[in-house]
């Protein structure tokens, strides 16, 4: 099973110019932080961030945007990190703002192999701009469509060496929703357990969905 563990360096190198990201983290979070200033040295450019947030300038996913190396982030919100805001003000950053639910909820969706989501979050704001209506018994509802990546990034707090990722408290977020829907899954773990060491209801993430990992 440690053929899951590689190099930071290797798993970089899976990301190219224009790929679609997820990563995990709320404010920072649960975020992949080594993973991420390891995309900063890389270079990699133009891509597109699914996220719940951009964290902060100097911490998270906002050093990615800092170093304009993001092309398109779809968030919840942005008000944590100036050089967002400044950004989309000047046209170098394109924002689509998802209600924090329905932002689940279309990860979740792409998890599983479904086209989308009915909810009325959103009528009537700009949310429901260039969206499908639907109207059911009676009620109208806003066609949100499913997330998927091409990457995703995800933190661990502990993992055993097949893969199953254990997040502690908060760190949990949206990690275990965005490593069901990616093409390839990679984790960064603080700490490397062996197998059976994690009590099964406590495997957040199971080992499944993990393709790499990274220490």
């Amino acid at each position: 099973m440690n053929n899951k563990i590689i190099p930071i360096s290797e798993a970089v190198a899976f990301v190219k110019d224009g790929m679609t990201l997820m990563i995990g983290g709320f404010l920072s979070t649960g975020s992949p932080h080594k993973l991420i200033d390891a995309l900063m040295q890389s270079g990699v450019k133009d891509l597109t961030i699914i996220a719940n947030d951009t964290g902060f300038p100097d911490k998270g996913l906002g050093k990615l945007v800092v170093n304009k190396q993001v092309k398109k982030v779809i968030v919840s919100h942005i008000g944590t990190n100036p050089a967002t805001i400044e950004q989309l003000n000047s046209k170098e950053l394109e924002v689509e703002f998802v209600p924090q639910g329905s932002l689940a909820e279309r990860v979740r969706c792409g998890g599983g192999g479904l086209g989308g989501v009915l909810t009325p979050t959103g009528l009537g704001t700009v949310v429901e701009e260039g969206k499908q209506k639907i109207t059911v018994d009676g009620k109208e509802y806003l066609l949100e469509t499913a997330l998927r990546a091409d990457i995703a990034l995800v933190g661990a707090s502990v993992a055993d060496k097949s893969g199953n990722l254990f997040h502690k408290g908060t760190t949990q977020n949206f990690n275990p929703l965005i490593a069901t829907a990616a093409d390839l899954v990679i984790a960064e773990v603080e700490e490397l357990v062996e197998i059976g060491d994690i009590p099964m209801e406590n495997v957040h993430t199971p080992a499944l969905f993990v393709d790499y990992m990274v220490r």
